[in-house]
């Protein structure tokens, strides 16, 4: 059986098609040309294009690609998806989970509720190959296309050279019928961790590679594990110095066996040494099929900055981190969420391009962010010295009873949304009784109202609109600032507690100013339009 016949998802769903670019004397201008259509690349394309601009998608392959790879796909970017119009879809065909449990060898050294309160639309995460994630966003601006969504994507367009100057850049596209040369006002690279682009402007890619290797195994089977995340330490079976265990949809588990740097690549990569090592763990009884494999590496790494001149980089091309924590593709996802409103405001005039200043500054936070956990988690699981592995063993050894144990144990820190404390967009909080979880720069939570959820009316706007949210205050009906309409939502919170916690806490009432990314930008105890008018000129870049 071929590895085609056991992921019948790979397909080609942008198919290579001659354009009129290609027989055009100069280079056809387009706004931006986002390269690269994997999940991030066509988020923020498709995120860009409800927005309102034309975006032109170039990818050296044809449609959706083979194997699971990113299975692990967090709250925050099932709400950005929602955003967009296709967050259901995707969360109705992963496999819901909330509950994660840690195990050094046969005993359970604890277990944790990545959610455990009420009042969200959306999971702590699903499980979901990557192959089904693309599929569902793809479908979405399939049917959005004949609906005149101004979003084109040219599969078999692979970029093999840029050029650029303070207008714009000047890239030369690689098809099956030749050369063809397109320009535009911002490039934006989601190519990968290997980033062609990156590589053709001579830019570093800064960090570590941690001498361990894993294998990933996606089998088919029928198992009563529970639809949990499950992670060994010296795990019984002996099939690798840690295992990680997760369900996927059709009865696809994904298994993660920890080899050893050593370990001879080829020969772990043999079907027969796969499936021996698959069945150490399971057991000889339990009948399975192999989906796909591979091997990797922990690898932190990301760019000095994100943006070279007209060209900005996204996803695994401008940082890269290992598997455990699941944070690549989400992170890659809050990448384009940050994006894509920034840079409509600057493309349609209404904010400088010192805004675009703020994506780099937002995102390097966010990835530092992400190193730092996945560096640690890497540490613990694969320790270097004998010291480190005592370590690691007697705060398992005392996990198992001493609750003051359990935040030391680090089997990868899941994706959590990043708050951008200490962005120069946020205005210093001016609701003191409010709650931390809501400080300006902090992701709105979600939160249930009589008509539905919070966050299915924030960010929702085709525009780069702003918002200003009203809680048991007096608000006008309309407000605009700086060229800018803000839709106001007035609210009453009796009887919501849930809303009162997140956003009120002890103050009366509360006014926040809402990003197009629904992030918090700032919020006051009333009202005041000389406040909210100085708070908005900030969050569009007028101070940078």
């Amino acid at each position: 059986m071929t590895m085609q016949d056991r992921y019948p998802l790979a397909y080609k769903t942008y198919p290579y098609a001659k354009c009129a670019d290609q027989e055009a004397a100069t280079p056809v201008h387009h706004p931006v040309v986002v390269v690269g259509g994997g999940p991030v690349g066509m988020a923020l394309a498709l995120d860009l294009a409800l927005k309102g601009t034309r975006v032109l998608v170039l990818d050296d392959h044809e449609g959706v690609g083979m194997g699971s790879r990113a299975i692990c796909f967090a709250k925050r970017p099932l709400e950005i998806l929602d955003r967009m119009g296709c967050g259901e879809t995707v969360a109705q065909k992963g496999v819901v989970w909330n509950i994660g449990k840690v195990f050094h060898g046969e005993e359970k050294v604890y277990e944790f509720n990545l959610l455990p309160e009420d009042g969200h639309k959306f999971p702590a995460f699903i499980n979901l190959q990557q192959p089904y994630f693309e599929k569902f966003v793809l479908d979405h601006v399939a049917a959005l296309q004949a609906q005149g969504l101004p979003l084109e994507i040219r599969g078999k367009n692979r970029v093999d050279a840029i050029e650029q100057d303070g207008q714009g850049a000047t890239l030369t596209v690689m098809t099956p019928d030749g050369p063809y040369q397109v320009a535009a006002d911002y490039v934006v690279a989601c190519d990968g961790a290997s980033s062609p682009l990156r590589k053709m402007l001579g830019l570093g890619f800064e960090g570590e590679v941690f001498k361990d290797s894993f294998l990933i195994a996606d089998v088919r089977m029928k198992a009563d594990f529970p639809t949990e995340r499950w992670f060994w330490f010296d795990p019984p079976s002996k099939a690798g110095a840690s295992q990680l265990l997760h369900k996927q949809p059709d009865d696809v588990w994904r298994i993660d066996f920890q080899i050893g740097w050593d370990a001879d690549r080829a020969e772990e990569m043999k079907e027969a040494n796969i499936r021996k090592r698959v069945a150490q763990m399971i057991g000889d009884d339990v009948e399975f099929e192999l989906v796909w494999s591979s091997i990797y590496t922990f690898q932190c790494r990301r760019m000095t900055q994100f943006q070279d001149g007209r060209v900005i980089f996204a996803g695994d091309a401008a940082h890269q981190v290992s598997p455990f924590g699941a944070r690549g593709a989400n992170s890659g996802l809050q990448d384009a969420d940050n994006l894509a409103w920034k840079l409509q405001l600057v493309l349609d005039g209404k904010a400088p391009p010192a805004l675009l200043a703020s994506y780099d500054d937002e995102r390097i936070h966010g990835a530092k962010e992400n190193i730092l956990n996945s560096t640690r988690a890497t540490d613990f699981i694969t320790p270097k010295s004998e010291v480190s592995r005592q370590f690691r063993d007697a705060v398992l050894t005392l996990s198992k009873d001493h609750d003051f144990a359990r935040p030391f144990v680090n089997s990868g820190r899941l994706s959590v949304p990043c708050t951008y404390d200490g962005s120069a967009l946020n205005t210093a909080d001016a609701l003191p009784d409010g709650p931390a979880r809501t400080r300006p720069g902090s992701p709105c939570p979600d939160a249930p109202l009589q008509d539905g959820f919070l966050l299915g009316r924030l960010g929702r706007a085709k525009d780069a609109a702003f918002q200003l949210l009203a809680l048991d205050a007096e608000v006008p009906e309309a407000f605009s600032a700086h060229g800018i309409d803000c839709e106001v939502i007035s609210l009453l919170v009796a009887g919501n507690e849930m809303l009162r916690e997140r956003y009120l806490g002890a103050a009366p009432s509360a006014v926040y100013l809402i990003r197009p990314d629904q992030h918090v930008a700032a919020r006051f105890a009333s009202f005041d339009a000389a406040r909210v008018t100085e708070a908005l000129g900030r969050a569009i870049g007028k101070e940078l």
